[in-house]
């Protein structure tokens, strides 16, 4: 009796981009309900909820992906690290702990709690009985903690930045990132031709990239229009600069987790979300935006 075999069909690009976009959709429009609940204690705290989930998440990812490339590093103590890291700008920022940090103040406070970090895994190497790798331990460790935790951190400092209302830039921030994702992955899918870096992303295009950047900056300007009584600063002018910039930093986001990706051998970082994959895949491109907003807003926007 001949054998029956069964081949998995192939999920077509359309459903690949519902899945994706009914995730990205539900994921934050939790978070930004919550910021805009008008009730403070809420806000704050399931914001902070969800800023640790995604640090602590996202970091486990990608130690994953190190320890798939046999690459050694202190996982708990690097979460750990991360979690503290947030939380500590998130009372500092709030003040919680009896003073209201200026932006200076929070950056300083990030800035010695790396370096106590840093001794900390140190210390630790001292005391590791199985790892030699005391270089290339530290490295990943302190790597990890710096691409998750500290580049996430800005979305807190965009959110509580000092004079603004700094939810409706924060809303802006992610919106314009995810329209150059949006952007990027429709035309790139309708007519993309030219690969951009083929070793690393085989799927992103320069028309994607093109996309990414019509798409992102016409939301950029429609928002800035619409909310402009709630985005101090903002003109049509810093609208089409950081529509811009924005969907570029989005697309390089993208590219560098691709990069782990595909030095790992993992298509995803993980499964936690439908059609996306799982925290770094939906973080990407908002990891090395967060500091471009957060600058963009304190040395352009306020010149604070």
């Amino acid at each position: 009796m001949a054998e029956t075999v069964c081949t998995e069909k192939p999920i077509s690009k359309g459903r690949i981009f519902a899945r994706r976009a009914v995730s990205t959709i539900i994921l934050w429009t939790l978070i930004l309900s919550a910021l805009f609940s008008g009730n403070e204690l809420v806000s704050n705290y399931v914001f902070l909820f969800i800023m640790v989930f995604l640090a602590a998440t996202g970091l486990f990812e990608f130690y994953g992906l190190a320890a798939r490339r046999d690459l050694v590093c202190f996982r708990y103590w690097g979460v750990f690290g991360g979690i503290l890291l947030m939380l500590g700008t998130f009372f500092h920022l709030t003040g919680h702990l009896g003073i209201h940090g200026s932006p200076a103040r929070v950056n300083d406070f990030e800035t010695v709690f790396i370096v106590i970090f840093v001794l900390g895994l140190c210390l630790r190497q001292f005391v590791s009985r199985s790892n030699t790798a005391g270089i290339l331990a530290v490295s990943v460790t302190l790597f990890g903690l710096m691409y998750v935790p500290w580049l996430l951190n800005f979305i807190q400092k965009i959110n509580f930045f000092p004079g603004v209302e700094g939810r409706y830039y924060l809303l802006y921030f992610v919106l314009i990132t995810k329209f150059s994702d949006t952007g990027a992955y429709i035309v790139g899918s309708l007519i993309g031709r030219h690969k951009m870096i083929p070793r690393i992303s085989p799927g992103k295009t320069w028309e994607g990239f093109a996309g990414a950047i019509v798409l992102s900056t016409l939301a950029s300007v429609g928002f800035a229009h619409v909310f402009a009584d709630h985005l101090a600063g903002m003109t049509v002018f810093h609208g089409i600069v950081l529509g811009v910039v924005l969907s570029g930093g989005a697309v390089v986001g993208d590219l560098i987790e691709s990069l782990f990706k595909r030095e790992a051998g993992m298509k995803d970082s993980g499964r936690l979300f439908p059609g996306i994959g799982g925290i770094l895949d939906l973080l990407d491109s908002l990891l090395f935006n967060a500091p471009i907003m957060y600058m963009y807003l304190r040395h352009i926007l306020t010149a604070s």
